[in-house]
């Protein structure tokens, strides 16, 4: 019973390790091995905190929950092994072993079809909350026109210039709304699109912001030989200004601050579901706190932000405006690196 138990343990597709209640690895099958990228043997002995570089899961939650009731399972849980973020399942459970209560994990990598699913799910919810937006900017920005045309009436009628002061307030705060919904709204289509090389998109972009944050090294890392395509080149650095200022607001307080701006040709590339032969990607790394993983669920939402006094609509915008060009966006953080990846198919 003992060697089928091994010959078990040894070809499921699921990774398996037994941990102390220190978390300290005492068993972990083929697949852990494939996963954590080490041997059984270098394994044994390791706490798993140190095996991981960044996790989202919560040991002292799972110790505390395995102390009240049976186990837990999660999903949609983000490693990072070894320089690579990866998507897992997990469950764990308590389980005794050679006399002694251990803990059980069981993890299995998300499939390419889960994460497509995951991403058809998030772009609807995106969708529904940019649409609920949309419509209560439309229903704000109707009054607001009446709001100050009759501030303006009345301006004219008041006999005492005295009073204009508050008109004139009531015609700026209306100004001031106005322009934020213009800003919820956003632009709905491209312009003019033509064949133009993203470099000198991104060098317009890069040299706006090296002159509002000049404490910032920005390093430039391009492949020169990616194609020129068709793009509207102003809605494109309205976007990349988009991101490379969160990316500068969030090493505000950071020492050796510095962004890197990476571009590649990717080939094969999915994006929302359809096959490309030809993308660019655009990458947009800085070395700052790091986003929360509560956070990066929701980061492309309107008016969703982690920055105090922040309006939560840039991100919002830049999603829009490379979705119009059928391309995509999203984000990988962890303490000490986000890295915002463009992706932007190449019809030719």
């Amino acid at each position: 019973m003992s060697r089928l138990n091994d010959a078990i343990l040894n070809n499921l597709i699921t990774a398996v390790i037994v941990l102390d209640h220190d978390f300290i690895v005492k068993y972990a099958n083929p697949a852990a091995e494939q996963l954590l990228c080490s041997s059984a043997r270098r394994l044994y002995g390791f706490s798993f905190s140190e095996l991981i570089v960044h996790s989202s899961i919560d040991l002292s939650y799972i110790k505390s929950t395995l102390k009240k009731g049976p186990g837990l399972t999660q999903s949609d849980v983000s490693l990072l092994i070894n320089g690579q973020l990866r998507q897992i399942e997990f469950s764990a459970s308590t389980i005794k072993w050679n006399a002694e209560s251990n803990i059980l994990f069981e993890i299995k990598p998300i499939s390419q079809q889960q994460k497509i699913s995951a991403e058809f799910q998030q772009n609807a919810q995106q969708n529904a909350a940019k649409d609920l937006v949309r419509n209560l900017a439309h229903e704000i920005k109707n009054p607001l026109g009446g709001l100050r045309g009759a501030a303006q009436l009345l301006e004219k009628c008041l006999p005492n210039k005295n009073l204009h002061e508050y008109t004139q307030i009531i015609i700026e705060q209306a100004d001031r709304l106005k322009n934020l919904v213009d800003r919820l709204l956003g632009p709905q289509k491209p312009t003019h699109r033509q064949e133009e090389n993203i470099h000198l998109v991104l060098e317009k972009a890069r040299r706006l912001m090296e002159l509002e944050a000049p404490h910032i090294q920005i390093v430039r890392d391009y492949d020169p030989s990616l194609p020129d395509f068709k793009i509207d080149s102003e809605q494109l650095e309205q976007a990349i200004l988009n991101v490379l200022n969160n990316a500068v607001q969030a090493l505000e307080n950071t020492p050796k601050a510095k962004i890197i701006m990476r571009t590649r040709t990717d080939h094969q590339v999915l994006i929302k579901g359809q096959t490309h032969r030809l993308a660019a990607r655009i990458e947009i790394c800085d070395n700052g706190p790091g986003i929360s993983f509560e956070l990066q669920e929701t980061l492309f939402y309107p008016m969703v932000t982690g920055r105090v006094g922040g309006s939560g609509l840039g991100l919002s915008i830049t999603r829009n405006l490379i979705e119009q060009h059928s391309g995509n966006i999203n984000v990988q953080s962890e303490p000490g690196k986000t890295n915002f990846t463009v992706l932007l198919p190449i019809n030719r």
